[in-house]
């Protein structure tokens, strides 16, 4: 199952996409199943219901609506810091025997299409490709072997950071939450779509068509699997909630000379399996 969040300017709606068409409904028509959040909060059931509704819909025309995250407000972000090898060595930290996990708001959230917003604040805007996992099932002190049964399904993210700021203090939270930086979507992958953890799958960023990163899901240190038993001894994950799971080599930071997303660029990520993710960029300034 495949769903995304758009908007017609007037209402929330949902759709199923398959083959590449969209058909789906907006909260003000009847049937509308309600929020993938709603969906995820009510189990597995509910999300083929909807699957179900929305596939005999309305086909949707692209050009008349604006994408959406498919969560707005998820409960928790977690964002993983220092997950490929490769990512490691051009970092300037050793690699770590316990995944390195921080916070993002649901508040810097943004969809497909939407711009990336390079702050007045700073010019170190840089690109992230990640593979975002969303919980369907709750839990506390869940199992490796357990783990992937919470898994409802996965997403494509853009964790731009602002890199100046990262690292003006140990905790790296201001440079990664700066608004109209976390970008979204499109889709939401039901994991029965994908290889059990969504393993094995590439990963692309592109930055005005050039490859800027190349990895695979497959060379993570710490997999989904982990990733959840690991957070869930310290925190109750809950439907919704969305781990994004780290970035591999190829960032500008690391870069000679430094590679910084500026207005005007077009920054992509592809994950196969899932889609694509594409965002324009804009300086602060001229956003409306």
């Amino acid at each position: 199952m495949r769903f995304v969040q758009f908007s017609d300017g007037l209402h929330q709606g949902l759709a199923v996409e398959e083959n590449g068409v969209l058909r789906g409904k907006t909260a003000d028509e009847a049937g509308y199943p309600g929020s993938l959040q709603h969906l995820l909060s009510t189990g597995d059931s509910a999300l083929q219901a909807a699957h179900r509704v929305l596939s005999s819909s309305q086909q949707i025309d692209r050009s008349t609506i604006r994408l959406l995250p498919p969560l707005s407000r998820p409960g928790k972000i977690v964002c993983v810091g220092l997950n490929y090898v490769d990512h490691i060595k051009e970092s300037p930290y050793e690699q770590p025997n316990y995944p390195t996990f921080f916070p993002r708001f649901a508040s810097t959230l943004i969809g497909c299409d939407e711009p990336i917003i390079r702050p007045k604040a700073s010019e170190q805007l840089d690109f992230e490709g990640e593979l975002a996992v969303i919980i369907g099932k709750g839990g506390r002190h869940i199992s490796r072997a357990d783990a992937l049964g919470h898994v409802a399904g996965y997403s494509i993210f853009n964790e731009a950071s602002i890199r100046d700021y990262q690292f003006k203090s140990p905790q790296w939270t201001i440079g990664k939450n700066f608004d109209a930086t976390g970008a979204f979507g499109p889709v939401f992958v039901s994991a029965d779509e994908l290889p059990a953890g969504a393993k094995g799958l590439g990963l692309v960023t592109r930055l005005n068509g050039e490859i800027v990163q190349q990895a695979n899901t497959a060379d993570m240190i710490f997999d989904v699997a982990e990733l959840i038993s690991v957070l869930s001894e310290a925190l109750t994950l809950e439907p919704g909630d969305v781990i994004v799971s780290g970035t591999p080599a190829g960032i500008g930071w690391a870069r000679k000379p430094p590679l910084f997303m500026k207005p005007g660029d077009l920054c992509t990520v592809e994950i196969e399996g899932i889609g694509t993710l594409s965002n324009p960029i804009v300086d602060e300034a001229a956003r409306g």
